[in-house]
């Protein structure tokens, strides 16, 4: 029991509100099917990194994912490509096509884009993005669009009921104050931007706290399972926590669940989200 644990709920054999290290493949093992709100996570893709002789056994994590998120469930999967000898994996999209076959819609391709990336290519522009695929099954039990402010407001003549003479007819109107947010999301990387916790970046490949916190708030409501089968340094859980949504995470180093467990630790201190 961890002192940030708020619940005495378990999903199969494993507490709520708590993280812990294992093979997600074994871990999911003891979760039932039909689980699981939104998944939120960043595979080991393209053996890119290395995570202590960990083999990324994709297909059957994916199996396993579809079984146990719920009917209308989202699965949030971040993952790019690599590039060897100019050729371009292309591994993002094989997956993706890999979970529509077991019965996930691609409900979309989001695009997270960097602000600030150093790597440059000599022969090509450089690349400043990663593919977020949301897979639902079925249609998205919860959808809470995110918004910006329009860069005009109040009245103004709109274009109305144009036909096929090509007239313009405008009619006055009430311009929207607010739309929705596009699908392509754009944040700042490394210290202050991804994170303040200096301890995340013991893990090699952390994704910003506002790219989990936006899908949270996006896909679930107050009280619905947050789970990272392959947590890391624990943002998906900690942004959880600090939405008041129940959170599970795996992870198949110990290193990485202690680093994830501070982080929750002092962010239940805090309470307050730093931006």
């Amino acid at each position: 029991m961890t002192e940030y644990q708020t619940t005495n709920q378990k999903i199969g054999e494993w507490d709520i509100n708590n993280v812990f290290h294992t093979d997600c493949l074994l871990g999911m093992q003891k979760i039932p099917d039909n689980s699981i709100d939104l998944i939120i996570t960043s595979p080991p893709y393209d053996d890119l990194r290395e995570y202590n002789g960990y083999v990324f056994n994709f297909e059957e994590i994916a199996k396993d994912i579809y079984r146990i998120t719920k009917e209308g469930g989202v699965v949030v999967w971040v993952v790019g490509d690599k590039t060897k000898k100019g050729n371009r994996s292309l591994t993002s999209f094989k997956q993706s096509i890999f979970f529509q076959s077991l019965g996930f819609n691609v409900h979309d391709v989001m695009i997270y884009k960097k602000k600030n990336t150093p790597f440059m290519r000599s022969n090509a522009y450089t690349n400043c993005f990663e593919f977020m695929f949301i897979f639902s099954k079925g249609s998205p039990n919860t959808f809470n669009p995110l918004k910006t402010k329009t860069v005009r407001q109040g009245k103004e003549k709109l274009v109305s009921n144009k036909k096929a003479d090509g007239v313009n007819n405008k009619v006055w109107a009430e311009l929207n104050p607010e739309k929705t947010l596009t699908n392509i999301w754009e944040y700042a990387v490394g210290l202050g931007g991804s994170t303040n916790d200096k301890i995340a970046f013991q893990h090699t490949a952390i994704f910003p706290e506002k790219l989990a916190s936006d899908h949270i708030l996006s896909w679930t409501n107050e009280g619905d399972i947050v789970f990272d089968p392959m947590c890391g340094s624990g943002t998906t859980c900690k942004m959880a926590m600090l939405h008041k949504r129940n959170f599970i995470g795996f992870d198949i180093s110990e290193d990485y669940i202690n680093i994830t467990k501070e982080r929750i630790r002092i962010a239940s201190q805090q309470g307050v989200l730093d931006f």
